[in-house]
């Protein structure tokens, strides 16, 4: 989670077009996760059934990086992390439905919580607002990342991490490339050392380790341990970008974790 939670700082501070940073980003953590699978002599066979689960999971992990960095362009580090952090929650919802596990009528209070902690991070919803616009690209992006999860779930038993991982990374980057060559790519000679870090600590490390989480436990556990990764996040961006977060902001926040907190518990116990 310490690793992952750079990706808010690094999203802020990366001067590129998003397309762009996420498509470097895919492309140098997949070279790094090749290397490191042929060291480990892991097998990239997946069985034609899995074909489509993977591909699927692929394709949402890109639209979850790409509206999040989107959310993070128009907000600041802690609005951007906090709008992520409604996957938990919105976890706790579709793992019913799509692991068919028993619904939990506590999940109804938490999502209201969390809804009130989305009101106060933004009060004005209007069309003009940035961070109403960050908002709602933070909660789409947690949604790809919560169905993401949930399907990558059921085929972490069978592979191994680093390799779905990799595969994700390949499929991110055919579908990301082509905007290398129609959007402004020139920064990469400027934040080549940024992007590497995105994709050496925040993606190739990070990611992986939170996939190999998934065998240990629930979807929605590993998201509510988890949590901690905005509170990472806002201090990382209040000690390299001075960004301060609004007192709204943390209240929205400090709600939005909360209801992760006792879902936490909820589960411990």
């Amino acid at each position: 989670m310490l690793f992952i939670s750079t990706s808010g700082a690094l999203g802020r501070y990366i001067d590129m077009p998003v397309p762009v940073t996420i498509a470097f980003r895919a492309i140098l953590a997949g070279g790094l996760l090749f290397l490191f699978c042929k060291w480990k002599k892991i097998s990239f066979r997946i069985a034609t059934k899995d074909r489509a689960t993977i591909i699927a999971g692929g394709v949402l992990m890109g639209l979850h990086w790409v509206t999040y960095f989107y959310a993070l362009k128009m907000s600041n580090v802690a609005i951007g992390m906090l709008s992520l952090f409604t996957y938990p929650v919105i976890t706790s919802f579709l793992e019913p439905i799509l692991l068919k596990t028993k619904f939990q009528k506590m999940h109804l209070v938490l999502g209201a919580l969390v809804l009130l902690g989305i009101y106060f991070l933004v009060p004005d919803f209007s069309v003009e607002n940035s961070y109403a616009k960050a908002v709602g690209f933070g909660v789409i992006s947690a949604l790809c990342y919560a169905l993401r999860n949930l399907i990558m779930k059921t085929k972490v038993g069978n592979y191994h991490g680093s390799m779905l991982m990799w595969y994700q990374l390949v499929i991110i980057s055919v579908l990301l490339s082509p905007f290398l060559f129609v959007m402004d790519s020139s920064g990469i000679t400027t934040q080549w050392p940024w992007i590497l870090v995105l994709a050496l600590l925040t993606t190739a490390i990070g990611h992986t380790l939170f996939l190999f989480s998934l065998k240990r436990f629930s979807a929605t556990t590993a998201s509510i341990i988890s949590s901690i990764q905005p509170v990472y996040g806002i201090i990382i961006g209040i000690v390299f970008l001075k960004e301060i977060p609004l007192w709204t902001t943390i209240i929205g926040g400090v709600l939005i974790l909360t209801s992760v907190v006792i879902e936490s518990i909820r589960s411990y116990r």
